[in-house]
């Protein structure tokens, strides 16, 4: 929890004390950035929801992640061959420091404090990204929908420390994050409520099982 205060409090002072660092508000449902090539572009999520999505050549959209506070995203976090269809989508009202990469560990200024602190706390970002990434990628390996979605529900449930937690996406959004088809996803669901594996009453999960 500390360190999580730390980082909050780095962060949004970032803009008043480096001249390289820029914040910009974006309401929900704006693009917040694209990942363009050889931008070197970085942004760190202050406030609010993100996601990143891609559409492929077919339109399909894929749910890549999620952000929220303190969040790192960018192209320079991503292969250089990335094309126009990925960026970054408001979910909620935002606030976000943009960098480019090229000015991160160079002093705007003799006397910029920010630099002095910035490798320690962007070592704790890129930790906490690297985390979000792993967990992901666990839910892409699961072999079918079942397991995609307990997988899931246990991990939210870790989260909030409760077998009773709110989903954080609309159905349409969790089918995009685990990436199957949402017409499968939902009779997936309908099985797990007849079979006694959880009860679902809205958003609202409680997980049934030891």
């Amino acid at each position: 929890m500390e360190n999580n205060l730390d980082i909050s409090v780095f962060l949004n002072s970032i803009d008043s004390r480096c001249h390289k660092a820029t914040k910009h508000s974006f309401n929900k449902g704006e693009t917040i950035t694209t990942y363009l090539e050889k931008r070197n572009q970085l942004c760190i999520l202050l406030k609010g929801e993100a996601d990143l999505i891609r559409y492929d050549f077919n339109g399909n959209k894929t749910i890549i992640g999620q952000f929220s506070d303190n969040s790192i995203f960018g192209e320079v976090l991503y292969p250089a061959n990335t094309n126009n269809e990925l960026f970054v989508l408001a979910k909620t009202n935002c606030e976000v420091i943009f960098f480019t990469y090229d000015n991160l560990w160079l002093k705007c200024r003799p006397n910029c404090s920010f630099h002095k602190e910035f490798s320690e706390q962007m070592n704790k970002l890129i930790m906490s990204q690297v985390v979000e990434l792993n967990t992901r990628i666990e839910l892409l390996t699961k072999k079918n929908i079942r397991d995609k979605l307990l997988s899931y529900f246990d991990i939210l449930s870790n989260k909030q420390l409760s077998k009773r937690f709110s989903l954080p996406l609309s159905l349409t959004d969790l089918a995009d994050y685990l990436s199957v088809d949402r017409s499968a996803m939902m009779r997936e669901l309908s099985h797990l409520i007849e079979e006694g594996f959880i009860d679902k009453k809205g958003k609202k999960i409680t997980l049934l099982y030891e």
